[in-house]
């Protein structure tokens, strides 16, 4: 489904690749209209909520119940909510809870709940920090010995497009990963990688909570202290969805190598 305003160029890559588009518009539209919208299909996966505001996910998810969908994969490709729970830095991991709370409060509606971790690009993201714009310094966020789970985009489409089409027993939340690495092993791959020395900076929770103190309204400096308190932000790459199926992701010094110029 996109907005009938969306870039007609990638419509038309959508359409050549055999996918039929859907016109709708998940921020106006209305819960009844969106379910009308959704009724006719089996499968619902939620692709859009990078930026979306408080109440959209909310909406969405009741707009899938309502439209009785056999299976509902949420936009929820991130973190491990469960384990961070209520009243983190990050106030939009609420919503994230409230959709979590819905899905099993009822029984109509298989769901999957992704976990992915952060994207592996917003790793090296200028403003997020860790890596700066430079790539002349690394901040570790909260200790060097700090992990964080990463998979790219792609990788993200690859497994959930596994598990809709040969996992139909798949339920419940389902974690995957490219690559889990610790901030110190971040600082070496950077260093191999661009085959320089680089700058090494702790960022520590304390420090990060002034931060955000100071400028409360700030996204990132949010998610930067969540990551830095290090709960719920990594797992076994060993014990993921993908590793049990054997399909290899790409891993940060894989990423590095194909992004990063020396």
């Amino acid at each position: 489904m996109l907005r009938v305003t969306s870039d007609p160029a990638k419509q038309a890559l959508i359409s050549s690749l055999g996918i039929s588009v859907l016109p709708g518009d998940l921020g106006n539209a209305s819960e009844d209209e969106l379910a009308a919208l959704f009724a006719p299909f089996h499968t619902i996966i939620g692709c859009t909520g990078m930026a979306f505001p408080a109440g959209r996910q909310l909406k969405i998810a009741r707009a899938v119940l309502a439209a009785k969908t056999r299976r509902y994969v949420p936009w929820q490709f991130g973190v491990d909510y469960d384990i961070i729970g209520p009243g983190s830095s990050q106030n939009l991991f609420s919503e994230q809870l409230a959709v979590r709370a819905l899905l099993r409060a009822q029984t109509a509606t298989r769901w999957v709940i992704v976990s992915t971790g952060m994207f592996t690009s917003f790793l090296f993201e200028p403003s997020f920090g860790v890596v700066n714009a430079e790539r002349t310094a690394v901040h570790a966020l909260g200790s060097w010995e700090n992990k964080v789970t990463v998979t790219t985009p792609n990788d993200i489409g690859l497994v959930v497009a596994e598990l809709v089409l040969d996992a139909p027993d798949a339920d419940g939340v389902v974690f995957i990963a490219g690559d889990t690495i610790t901030y110190g092993r971040l600082a070496e791959v950077v260093e191999k990688t661009l085959a320089k020395p680089i700058t090494k900076e702790e960022w520590t929770v304390d420090f990060l909570r002034t931060q955000l103190a100071d400028d409360p309204d700030n996204g990132l400096k949010k998610y930067r202290v969540v990551f830095a308190e290090g709960r719920g932000v990594s797992w076994d790459t060993d014990k993921t969805f993908n590793a049990q199926r054997h399909v290899k992701l790409m891993d940060v010094e894989e990423w590095a190598k194909a992004n990063l110029q020396p």
